[in-house]
């Protein structure tokens, strides 16, 4: 039984992870794992297989960078003529991306089944290219995951047959749990004379942020008017380049209560967001990461695919265009106490990825 696992960017990988140490157990499952090179630098690809110990991929397509048009349409030209060579009964496409569509798109129109994890997750905005991307990966998949009751509801709203869906929870609490020894023995504070809850983490990578050049500045602003806060802000390689682009890294550079990072690896990220004060993000990957460690966390966005984490009062939405986002923060960061609920958990019970393989290896009989 083979599987052709298709992914391409950091958050990919590691949700992937207990996914291909599951698969590994099974003698049943041969899954090949297929790197679409979307994330062509290494400290945000490669090193993620370092850290988690996983076999390199079975191939890299090396795509690198490019126009949403052009990475999906090579993906597709390159990820045709590797089906074709080692055949997989099933592909399975992670999350949301480029890649994740185009693997999805490939494979339907070659007539093998498609198996899309993250599936249903919604945040009704479709400039986002990740609801684009959602979206039509589920509605040409044949076995759809999901990791909240939330989003098996949209599935049905958007009348995708019930016998395709599977709740299962997600893959990323699989990786938080499986990782607490690595995460607590990381040195990224010591190693950045970094206090616990002294600091507030900041991340930014998506486009309505980082390729608006006004919404950039206003970043760069907040951040340098805050200045009796301090802000650890590991830059994304696209940030870095628009804070270029805009003459607007030597502002941040001179900032005395802003300190840059390099991009981290996992267990340096969620060590430096589990001592935090507040997250800052527009990930939708951290805001959970943030909801599990029990950090309150502001989502630099207008909408949030993770609506649970807003109802349970653990995640507030701000736009950094927002004039009040800097009292906001003040207010959250000087609270003693926090009126959020972090005593439940939508989002599974740390084993998604059994319950994902355990599904697969009796469909693809």
């Amino acid at each position: 039984m083979k599987i052709g696992l298709v992914l391409g960017t950091r958050p990919q990988i590691i949700k992937s992870v207990p996914i291909i140490i599951e698969a590994s157990k099974n003698e049943n499952i041969q899954l090949d794992v297929i790197h679409t090179g979307q994330h062509y630098d290494y400290n945000m690809s490669h090193i993620f297989f370092d850290e988690m110990d996983l076999p390199d991929p079975l191939i890299n397509l090396n795509v690198g960078s490019g126009t949403h048009g052009f990475q999906t349409g090579k993906i597709m030209i390159e990820l045709e003529n590797v089906l074709h060579r080692i055949k997989p009964d099933i592909v399975l496409v992670p999350g949301d991306t480029n890649s994740t569509l185009a693997a999805a798109l490939t494979a339907a129109k070659m007539h093998i089944q498609v198996a899309h994890f993250e599936a249903g997750a919604r945040s009704f905005d479709m400039s986002m290219p990740e609801e684009i991307n959602r979206r039509l990966t589920d509605h040409c998949s044949d076995i759809l995951f999901t990791v909240t009751e939330n989003c098996m509801k949209n599935l049905l709203k958007e009348d995708i047959q019930s016998n395709k869906i599977y709740q299962v929870g997600d893959t990323m609490y699989d990786v938080l749990l499986m990782n607490r020894i690595k995460i607590n023995k990381s040195k990224v504070l010591k190693n950045n004379d970094l206090i616990e809850n002294e600091y507030i983490t900041i991340t930014t990578h998506r486009q309505e942020n980082v390729d608006d050049p006004y919404k950039l500045k206003c970043l760069v602003n907040m951040l340098i008017e805050l200045s009796d806060l301090k802000f650890v802000f590991p830059i994304h390689p696209r940030t870095r380049n628009r804070l270029k682009d805009n003459n607007l890294i030597k502002k941040l550079e001179k900032a005395e209560n802003v300190k840059l990072l390099s991009p981290l690896n996992y267990h340096d990220m969620i060590k430096l967001i589990k001592n935090s004060k507040i997250l800052l993000t527009d990930s939708g990957g951290m805001q959970k990461e943030a909801y599990w460690l029990k950090i309150p966390c502001i989502t630099l966005r207008e909408n949030t695919e993770w609506i649970e984490t807003i109802e349970f009062g653990a995640n507030i939405l701000l736009e950094v265009s927002n004039t009040e986002i800097k009292n906001h923060i003040k207010m959250l960061f000087n609270e003693d106490i926090i009126s959020a609920n972090f005593t439940q958990n939508p989002y599974g019970d740390g084993k998604s990825a059994e319950k994902i393989i355990h599904i697969l290896e009796n469909k693809i009989k």
